[in-house]
């Protein structure tokens, strides 16, 4: 069994992968019924996950370049466009939505959690991922085409996953600075 304090330390974000890369699904379900151990107020469960397919990807794809087209330029749309084509597994993860704040904000870094349970099982299966939360994700055409009510859930995150045509390099603070003791 791997050691878990070398996958924590080891697990990038990978922002390219490799061609067709995406794993089998089986490999991503196994790797959400990991995530949903998560520590949760209450054994509230609030995350949700979609796997999106192909024809959503695209979607989504579009939606974003038309989103940076208006904001920058064709050019700019184009790159992002084929960058974003590129992406060989696409997932969502939302949390669902409590009137309480307290709640809420609970529930919310359960999710968190969740998501770094999901990138570390994958990550042991030498799958790389990236978790992002650019505008796009807060569109409301984005929604739609998600078939998600906003109202009813929010996103923690679109996670683009697949092998890593590059593993970047990390470096932390160290702890000694981060770390007060108090009497």
């Amino acid at each position: 069994m791997p050691d878990i304090k070398q996958t924590i330390r080891a697990r990038r974000t990978i922002h390219d992968f490799l061609p067709d890369s995406a794993p089998p699904e089986e490999i991503v379900l196994s790797a959400i019924e990991h995530a949903i151990w998560a520590p949760n107020h209450h054994l509230s469960q609030p995350w949700r996950f979609y796997m999106i397919g192909p024809g959503t990807a695209e979607r989504i794809c579009e939606l974003n370049a038309s989103r940076v087209r208006e904001a920058v330029n064709e050019r700019a749309a184009d790159i992002k466009l084929q960058r974003w084509r590129a992406v060989p597994g696409w997932l969502l993860l939302t949390c669902v939505r409590h009137a309480d704040a307290r709640r809420a904000e609970e529930d919310y870094a359960a999710c968190c959690c969740a998501a770094q349970n999901l990138m570390l099982c994958l990550w042991e299966e030498g799958i790389g991922m990236k978790w992002t939360t650019g505008d796009v994700t807060r569109d409301p055409e984005f929604f739609e085409i998600l078939g998600i009510d906003p109202q009813i859930e929010r996103v923690v995150g679109l996670f683009w996953y697949g092998r890593a045509a590059d593993v970047p390099g990390a470096a932390r603070i160290d702890t000694a600075d981060l770390v007060k003791r108090l009497p």
